[in-house]
């Protein structure tokens, strides 16, 4: 079974709104995987799976921002994950770092807005907390990058659905 079969099985018996918000939650689904599927499987309106996707999407933002660091610091006694946050923020600063130096909350915004895999509000606050954005730059950043990627998923499965619907 899928992992977005997995997720909708053990979502099933929520109301559909309350779905959308805990998938716009998830690390690897955030809204890009929300609207798609509040639109296209749960048949919510474009403007109901926008807000409750954003919802979602955002609910971990504040608590990623506000505890990432001492939350990492103290895993790093650890070598395991010592480890990965090397490897994390590493691999952040080596792909990431001129972006971010020469264009700051707006590079964090853009970097957000992308719909693409490993872009979004979880990997946003991993990167705010590499480069040492503060919580009050990197919020409104993280949160107008969510809603500009709200925007595009939005969009695009709008239109894809009209084509789907135009051809059958």
């Amino acid at each position: 079974m899928s992992l977005e079969a997995t997720v909708l099985e053990l979502l099933s018996s929520f109301p559909h709104w309350l779905a959308t918000i805990i998938i716009g939650a998830l690390p690897i689904f955030e809204l890009r995987g929300a609207i798609p599927i509040a639109l296209g499987i749960y048949g919510m309106s474009p403007s109901s799976a926008f807000i409750f996707a954003v919802l979602g999407n955002m609910l971990p933002v504040v608590p990623l921002l506000l505890f990432l660091d001492p939350v990492s610091t103290y895993l790093r006694r650890y070598s395991i994950f010592d480890k990965f946050f090397s490897w994390l923020f590493g691999r952040t600063q080596r792909n990431h770092s001129e972006s971010f130096e020469k264009y700051g909350t707006l590079a964090l915004t853009l970097f957000v807005a992308v719909p693409l895999p490993v872009t979004g509000a979880w990997t946003g606050c991993a990167a705010a907390f590499v480069f040492g954005i503060k919580f009050r730059h990197a919020f409104p950043a993280i949160f107008a990058g969510v809603l500009i990627a709200g925007i595009i998923v939005s969009s695009i499965t709008l239109g894809g659905i009209s084509l789907v619907d135009l051809i059958s």
